[in-house]
């Protein structure tokens, strides 16, 4: 297609294989990382293998979303260029580029995690999110709702830590913070929200950036 990159798919094994939005009865502690990916970077991938090993996770979601509602239309790729460039960087085996939530219809994070836990019921899952995430959090629908139904690892993003530790979200939420050296026992916990600010290096690189230096062109302002 023109105006397509080059960049390709890896291919899928049984435990990679997109998930059918239908569910299954797979059993996993899994991390969701959603996102408009416009483009996906180094970054999205940096901070999904420090969510693997410091929660203790089989696999991360990149959960490319169809439409972020915060963010203007203006300037965003279409869905299938921007899926393609998160799976051009997953490996389809613990770190996942999915459609999962434009096949569910959604484009709201506590409509999807519902839909998600009740299609995969034996899984457990946490929402991942940088700390820019967690400064606008309180502008996400139904965002406490949200914080109840999924535990939440924060890892940081440069000059968001302050906004996002001082703001209305981490506010209401502080008394639910959890030590972040014992962030992966956050799936362990039935008894109500969590969330965890992870210790990670800070990476710079942002889509916008990307977009800016003109490494990456959408192909079209709107789908």
């Amino acid at each position: 297609m023109k105006g397509q990159s080059s960049l390709r798919k890896p291919p899928a094994t049984p435990l990679g294989a997109a998930a059918s939005r239908f569910g299954d009865g797979r059993r996993m502690r899994i991390g969701l990382l959603g996102g408009s990916f416009n483009p996906a970077h180094e970054g999205h991938i940096q901070l999904a293998r420090k969510a693997l090993s410091s929660l203790k996770l089989d696999q991360v979601w990149l959960m490319v979303s169809p439409g972020n509602p915060l963010k203007p239309r203006k300037g965003m790729a279409p869905f299938s260029r921007r899926l393609e460039t998160a799976q051009a960087l997953a490996d389809g085996r613990r770190i996942i580029a999915t459609d999962i939530e434009q096949k569910l219809g959604q484009r709201y994070t506590v409509r999807t995690v519902a839909m998600l836990q009740q299609r995969f019921p034996h899984c457990r899952f946490i929402w991942l999110m940088g700390s820019d995430g967690l400064a606008q959090f309180s502008r996400w629908r139904a965002w406490q709702r949200l914080a109840r139904l999924v535990p939440i690892a924060v890892l940081p993003r440069p000059g968001s830590i302050i906004p996002a530790l001082r703001g209305r979200a981490s506010s209401v939420l502080r008394r639910y913070r959890h030590d972040g050296r014992a962030a992966s026992l956050l799936l362990e916990n039935k008894n109500g929200p969590g969330w965890a600010f992870l210790s990670a290096p800070q990476n710079d690189i942002s889509s916008t950036a990307l977009r800016q230096k003109g490494l990456f062109r959408p192909s079209v302002d709107q789908e």
